[in-house]
This record gives C-alpha cells, structure tokens and sequence, in this order.
C-alpha cells in the first residue's frame, strides 16, 4: 500500500508519497510564514496551514502518479487555535509553539507549578498549549473549541473531533499515567474537558479523507518530534535522538512506564499503540534554524551555507560564547524571559568566531539536554541520532560530537517526520504488525566520531553554562 505522509510544520508542510518498502516515490513542499507580533508572540494563519497541507499533499499524489490508501499527519504539537466545530472556521490565529505571550498566565499559577509537573510531566511553561489556550481565551475569544493544530486539521480532513496520546502529553492537560485527560489541570486552566477531543492512539484509524482525489483512510497522527523519534528506530530505552530545524529538539525513549524528570526535561509520550503506551523525555532549543535565520537578518552570513564557510574558517570562537535564547530558554533552565546573548567578545573578535560561537552554542545547549536524559535514564548516551536540515553543516555536527562526547549519527533522509509518519500509517492500516517491520531498516549518511578531548568537552560546556546563568534573567 502508499501512504501519503505529511509533516505539518513551522515554516513549511512537506508531504511525500512513500512506497510499502519505505522509498519515496514523490515529495512536495508549501512554504508559511510565521509572523512575529508584539510582546513575544508568534501566530500563523490557520487557512495557510490548512492550504498547505492540501497543496503539498495533492503535489506529492499528483507527481507519485499512484493511489494512495492511507494518509498520515505529524503536527506542530503545542500550537493551538480556536475554531467553531460546527463549519470548521477558525475563529483566532494559530498561536504557535514559540508564542512566549502566555508568560503572564504561568506566572499567576507558578505555585501549582510542582503539583502540575508531577500529574502531566511538564514543567509549566508558556511553551506547552494549556498556557497558551488560557491567553487565547482570556485575551481573544471565549467562542468555540480550543484545541491543538492537528484537532482542527484531522476535523478537516476527515470529520473526527481527536488528538493523538502524544500531543495530548504536550498540553499539561493530560494525565501521563492514566494516559487520559485530567479534570484537576483542565479546572485549572479554565478548560471545560467535555470540550476536549477524544484521545486516540498514533496509529488509529479516523476515516475516510477524500482531500487528495481519491477516497484514503487516516490513520495514523503523531506529534512531528516523536514521529521523528520513532522513523529513525529508537525504540529501546535509552535511545536517542535530536531533529536541528526551527529548533532543535532532544527526545530519549524510555519505555513503557512514565519516568518523570528530575533534571529539566519534559517526560511525555512517545507514542501509544495498540500494545500500549511507550514514553520519551524531550528537550528543547526553541532558536536554531531561526538562529540561522536572525543571523541572515543582520547580515552576519548570507546563507545558512555560512555556517560552514565561515564558521569552519575559525579554529574555534575565541573566547565568544553564544546562548541561543532569542525566543526565551527551554530545557533544562525554563526561563521564557531570557534573550538571546553573545559573551567574551574582544575588539579582537571576528566575524568568524561570532558564528562560530553560534555553532558552538547551539550545540552546547542540545549536550546539557543529552546530559540531562542521562542523569534522568541512570546512564550516559551511547550514541546520538539526529535529523534535520542543519545535519548539512559538518562543522555543527562535528561540534556535537566533540562536546557530547559520543557518536552522532546522520539520518540517511531529510525527511525522518514525514517517513515516522508514514511508518504509523501503515501500522494503523494494518500494513504493519510491529514497528520493527513498519519502520525500513536504514544506515547513517555519516557518523561523527568526537575528536575533541574529555577535558576540553567539559571546559566548553562549563564556559557556555557560566554564560548561560549569568545572562538567563537579565531581560527585564
């Protein structure tokens, strides 16, 4: 059977026709274009993010030139809206996962903050939805439903009023035990639960979608990160893996009982079958792809390639560091107020070395989420596979495995959402009994091997962590 896999992201949704071997036989891609809005939001039109996936979608089938028989989507995770079920119309901008505007609501319940992590496995942080659902509603409209992206998206496609156990996990709505929505938290937010959708497994059958030509069948729907975490294998616990786009995104498999962080991380779910219930431990570089892209704005390189061209011309950074908090710090530290900075600068200080500390501090950040997961797991990584477009650039790959201290491992396609996707999607068409045989077996593109010693590692990433503290609560 082909599935059509789509990836709804943050700057762009990708769809791709993949065969029952796993070979992509087509792929399309529509561009969108966040807008950054006063105070710290970020919101994208809802009517965009729907055009996209129908104009990726239908580009891929249409190139493909095959029926399609099953249909996958990975969302954005913590971007929400408000829509009215009865037409589908939205009735607010998506508010996205970066939007930092729900600070204020976090901070009016921060002592409930503990209470919160210990039932859901979140921190309390405007990052995740319920935040953000509660600033929509008190600041935008109290009309309708609101839900997660993909609620909205799924309604669309196929008439079904669900999220995925996975997206659920990243609302702070969600009892990560139970495994089902918890009426104290969603009390606490001012969320009404018999509003809330049904929560499905990740490769669950929904319906019939006739959107892309002929009629195919939804099922499977997955947060983008963990069907990511599940296309390039990482079903031990322990394994890991780390996606460079927008952000960057750690995820740690740990198995089939919640592990509930003590180091900084999010404890959520993985995915949920038909089996049962596997769960991961997430962290978070809110600003890497949009690092780039700031650094393109003030013309400190002209093109991402930049960041090997002249980051790769600097032996090292000097003694620049760079904290990548230019929309707040995630994962381990939680400080949403923090700004991006750079520290150690001399009049000496070069063009070169300047992103070359980018580089340097866009990896350190994702090492102290690997150190985090270790100390979470009760052992170091052994290895580290990664995705993503910035896996291009040899000179923050190599970075990465010279301050984690580990192998990092390349996967072999651009596209590790889409084909995770594409994997559930034949798991919940039948296709598949197992992940084994849903997920084809793959080899990395490269595998980075540390050459920097133990000593040095641990010198960088105590430089860049004295940086990070010292300047994470500056921002008035």
């Amino acid at each position: 059977m082909h599935v059509l896999a789509i990836d709804q992201g943050t700057s762009s949704t990708k769809a791709l026709v993949v065969s029952p071997d796993g070979e992509v036989l087509a792929e399309a891609e529509a561009s969108l274009h966040p807008r950054a809005v006063d105070d710290g939001g970020v919101e994208q039109d809802p009517e965009a993010l729907w055009q996209s996936v129908l104009d990726a979608g239908r580009r891929a089938v249409a190139a493909a030139r095959v029926p399609i028989s099953a249909v996958g989507l990975a969302n954005q995770g913590e971007t929400v809206l408000a829509w009215d079920r009865g037409s589908g119309r939205p009735l607010s901008a998506a508010i996205s996962w970066q939007d930092r505007r729900a600070l204020a609501v976090c901070e009016r319940l921060r002592e409930r903050a503990e209470w919160l992590a210990a039932l859901t496995g979140l921190p309390l942080d405007p990052y995740f939805a319920a935040p953000k659902m509660l600033w929509l509603r008190e600041r935008v409209t109290r009309e309708g439903v609101c839900t997660t992206t993909d609620t909205w998206l799924l309604h669309r496609l196929c008439g079904a009023y669900v999220t995925d156990a996975a997206t659920a996990s990243r609302t702070l709505l969600l009892d990560l035990d139970a495994v089902g929505w918890a009426p104290a938290a969603c009390a606490l937010f001012g969320v009404d639960v018999e509003e809330l959708p049904t929560v499905v497994g990740c490769a669950t059958p929904l319906g019939p979608t006739t959107a892309f030509g002929g009629a195919a069948a939804v099922t499977a729907q997955a947060v983008d990160q963990q069907a990511a975490l599940f296309g390039e294998a990482c079903f031990a616990a322990g394994e890991a893996k780390c996606t460079y786009g927008t952000g960057a995104f750690l995820l740690a498999t740990v198995g089939p009982r919640p592990r509930r962080s003590t180091n900084g991380l999010a404890a959520c779910v993985a995915w949920q079958l038909d089996d049962g219930t596997t769960y991961c431990l997430d962290g978070q570089v809110y600003t890497v792809g949009a690092a780039l892209g700031w650094l393109q704005s003030v013309r400190l390189i002209d093109d991402p390639s930049d960041l090997d061209a002249l980051g790769g011309a600097a032996a090292d950074a000097g003694r620049a560091v760079f904290v990548p908090a230019l929309a707040g710090l995630a994962a381990p530290f939680w400080r949403p107020a923090a700004r991006g900075v750079f520290a150690g600068l001399s009049l000496a200080t070069s063009r070169q070395q300047l992103v070359r500390a980018v580089v340097d501090g866009i990896a350190a950040q994702v090492a102290w989420l690997a150190r985090a997961a270790a100390a979470d797991l009760g052992g170091p990584l052994t290895r580290l596979r990664v995705d993503g477009g910035l896996t291009r650039s040899r000179v923050l790959m190599q970075t990465q495995a010279d301050l984690l201290q580990v192998p990092v491992e390349v996967y072999p396609s651009p596209h590790a959402t889409a084909l995770g996707i594409a994997a559930l999607a034949r798991l919940g068409a039948g296709a598949a009994s197992v992940p084994l045989t849903a997920v084809p077996p793959w080899t990395p593109a490269d595998v980075y091997e540390p050459r920097l010693s133990a000593d040095a590692a641990e010198a960088a990433l105590q430089r860049w962590r004295r940086a990070a503290e010292a300047t994470m609560d500056i921002a008035p």
